[in-house]
């Protein structure tokens, strides 16, 4: 099921959308203000976040900017009774995946909702949660970066993500450091082999097991995904 959280402080907006969110069939969880919000975004897995700019405490906007910082990618819509169009522009440019203003109807809401899940990855056109894969001891669903050993969450940053996605879509086959710095780091950022090195002896010691080891090192080249 696509879990959604709300950050919103008013009672009536949040007790409103949090009804009619899950009268339409997703999971709904709730923080009233900035703080809880923040929480809860890095400590629980969300398929998408509802973020009220006007919080008590730790505003909207910087709930999006530490959340990104911490490599939150979960999609986030910024609310909010603002229509100035510096408001609009520093929401997405900090990261915010869409934006909306109060008032607003409730069809417009769902209906961009339901687009960014479904751009996003988190489900498909008949909107049904994408089924995760196996890899080891972990469940991983890729599209909505979600990791869990029977059925709890397991925390793998969004640059474990990309590594195990490549590993994933080249799995039987070697690839090397450098195809990894490159492909998942990029060419204008130049860690060394090392830093592939300390991302994979992290995942491994998520994925692998006593008795099964999935991550081989192929020395002096790179590393081959065995499932």
């Amino acid at each position: 099921m696509v879990r959604i959280l709300i950050v919103e402080d008013e009672p009536a907006m949040l007790a409103g959308l949090h009804d009619n969110l899950e009268f339409e069939g997703y999971q709904v969880d709730s923080a009233s203000t900035g703080d809880e919000g923040f929480s809860k975004i890095i400590k629980e897995t969300y398929d998408l976040v509802l973020l009220d700019v006007m919080l008590p405490g730790m505003s909207g906007f910087d709930v999006l900017k530490k959340s990104r910082a911490k490599g939150i990618a979960t999609p986030i819509i910024m609310l909010t009774a603002k229509a100035e169009e510096l408001d609009k522009v520093l929401g997405l440019e900090f990261g915010a995946d869409d934006y909306i203003t109060k008032p607003f109807s409730l069809r417009e809401l769902l209906a961009r909702i339901k687009a960014i899940l479904r751009r996003s990855g988190k489900i498909s056109e008949n909107g049904q949660k994408k089924p995760a894969i196996q890899i080891g001891r972990l469940s991983v669903n890729f599209e909505n970066l979600e990791a869990t050993e029977n059925e709890e969450i397991v925390k793998l940053s969004h640059k474990e993500f990309e590594i195990l996605n490549y590993l994933y879509k080249r799995a039987g086959q070697v690839v090397s450091r450098d195809d990894l710095l490159d492909s998942v780091w990029g060419l204008d950022y130049q860690p060394t082999s090392r830093t592939v090195d300390n991302f994979i002896l992290r995942l491994r010691q998520k994925i692998d097991s006593e008795t099964s080891n999935h991550i081989i090192t192929v020395h002096g080249y790179g590393y081959k995904l065995i499932l």
